[in-house]
C-alpha cells in the first residue's frame, strides 16, 4: 500500500471533489476486491450488462472526466479488458483525474458538472457493482463508511483495512 497523501489542495470545492474520489475508490475498490473470476461476467436477465462492462464504463467516465477538467471533452466506449487489466485502468484513470484536480491547471468545466457528470455516475455504477456481487453469490461485508479511514489523494486500488464491518 502506498503512503497517504498529505496534500489539502488551496481550493476547497477542489479538495471536496478530490476526497469524493477517494471515497469512490474506498467504496469501489471494496466491491471489487475479492470477488470471483466468475464475477466479470455475471448477468442477469434484468441487468443485461456484465460487471466487466460496468467497470469498463467506469474507467471511461474518467478518461472523459480529466477532459472536461482540461478541455476539449473527448468520449470514447471501451470495450472490456481482462477484468485485471480493467480494474487497473480504472484506478489509473481516476488517479489521473485526482492528480489534475489537485495541480493548479485551471478547470475548463465547473466542480459542479464535474461532480454531477462522471463522478455521480461512477457512484451509482459502484453501488451496482456491489448489488451484482450479492447476486452473484459472492456478497461482500457491510461497513460503516464513516469510520473509514478515507483521504483526498488517496485513490488506487490498495485501501486502508475497514474500521468496522458487520
Amino acid at each position: 500500500m502506498s503512503a497517504k497523501p498529505e496534500f489539502a489542495h488551496a481550493d476547497p470545492t477542489r479538495q471536496l471533489l478530490r476526497h469524493t474520489l477517494a471515497t469512490l475508490a474506498y467504496r469501489a475498490g471494496k466491491a471489487l476486491r475479492g470477488a470471483p473470476a466468475s464475477f466479470a461476467t455475471y448477468s442477469t436477465s434484468v441487468q443485461p450488462k456484465t460487471p466487466a462492462q460496468i467497470l469498463a464504463h467506469m474507467g471511461d467516465l474518467f478518461d472523459w472526466a480529466l477532459t472536461l477538467a482540461k478541455g476539449p471533452q473527448q468520449w470514447h466506449d471501451s470495450a472490456p479488458l481482462t477484468w485485471e487489466k480493467e480494474v487497473d485502468r480504472f484506478f489509473n484513470a481516476l488517479k489521473k483525474f485526482d492528480d489534475y484536480l489537485a495541480s493548479n491547471d485551471a478547470l475548463e468545466n465547473s466542480p459542479d458538472k464535474l461532480f454531477q457528470g462522471p463522478i455521480a455516475d461512477a457512484l451509482t455504477h459502484t453501488g451496482q457493482l456491489a448489488m451484482l456481487r450479492r447476486m452473484a453469490g459472492a456478497p461482500m461485508k457491510g461497513e460503516n463508511y464513516h469510520r473509514a479511514e478515507i483521504v483526498a489523494g488517496w485513490v488506487g486500488f490498495d485501501q486502508s483495512p475497514p474500521k468496522r464491518e458487520f
